[in-house]
């Protein structure tokens, strides 16, 4: 059973994927749940009901880049208050190796693989960039 959206906070994963120097980005169609933004993404969504973060980020990258992850790590833990809500952010890597096919879910608009020396500039990217500070830290970390 489902639960009804919470109205006073959000949990989201998103999973940094790097195959070979690049970075998987996702473009959704519908923005409601992304706070109305439009623009490049990692791909995330909201946690449901009772399930863990890591399952969270397993299914996100499942279901909407068709890519079944064999191993992820919890990079960092993103607390913020904004749009108002307070924001709990599971940040999760995962490396690749070889070739992947992309199968984009039914509110991906488009996903792009871009190599780390040429991403997209942050005004592409939705929430003023955010997701390049995400991957910054992901990269500069190594977690």
């Amino acid at each position: 059973m489902e639960a009804s959206p919470c109205k006073v906070h959000k949990l989201v994963a998103d999973v940094c994927l790097i195959e070979a120097g690049r970075v998987l980005f996702a473009s959704y169609m519908n923005t409601d749940a992304y706070d109305g933004e439009a623009g490049w993404f990692l791909p995330d969504d909201f946690l449901r009901h009772t399930e863990h973060p890591q399952d969270a980020a397993k299914r996100i990258l499942e279901d909407q880049a068709g890519v079944s992850a064999a191993s992820l790590r919890l990079s960092h833990i993103e607390s913020f208050e904004g749009h108002g809500y307070w924001h709990l952010i599971f940040h999760y890597a995962a490396s690749a190796t070889g070739h992947r096919s992309l199968t984009p879910g039914r509110n991906v608009r488009e996903l792009n693989w871009f190599p780390l020396d040429q991403l997209p500039p942050a005004e592409q990217v939705a929430h003023h960039g955010w997701a390049l500070e995400t991957l910054k830290q992901i990269v500069e970390t190594g977690t």
